[in-house]
């Protein structure tokens, strides 16, 4: 099972031919489970430009899974010792919201499909984070 990061969907709605675009369209032809967290879906609501497009993406992220913290609070302070771990390994995280998505995708053994440098930094430091391999 994949979490989709925001900055592979961006990139996908956009219509944009990479790696990361690539590794959709196989997940979708191979009908590999995927989804996002509350959080993604925010962003992506947030990038749309018009009400239109708004109302499109939200049609069709309301048809895929969406994944959560399984843990209350206890999840937020996990996610919170990462941001410590990174720093104390020498690497500052830059975005509250990854280090959510990252315990999303550790809390429910999930891969994470994305597009910034950040989280294989981050997957460096904390093993228990998977990336999903695009194929590069």
């Amino acid at each position: 099972m994949i979490l989709m990061d925001t900055s592979v969907l961006i990139e996908y709605f956009k219509g944009k031919n990479n790696i990361c675009t690539a590794a959709i369209d196989r997940i979708l032809k191979n009908g590999i489970p995927f989804g996002i967290n509350d959080f993604i879906y925010q962003e992506i609501l947030q990038g749309a430009r018009t009400i239109k497009e708004f109302q499109k993406l939200k049609e069709y992220l309301e048809t895929i899974p969406f994944y959560h913290l399984n843990f209350g609070k206890e999840s937020f302070e996990k996610a919170a010792l990462i941001n410590l771990t990174c720093r104390k390994a020498g690497y500052t995280v830059r975005s509250t919201i990854d280090l959510i998505i990252v315990e999303t995708a550790i809390e429910n053994d999930l891969f994470l499909l994305h597009n910034d440098n950040d989280f294989n930094h981050i997957a460096e430091i904390i093993p228990e984070l998977k990336i999903y391999e695009t194929g590069e």
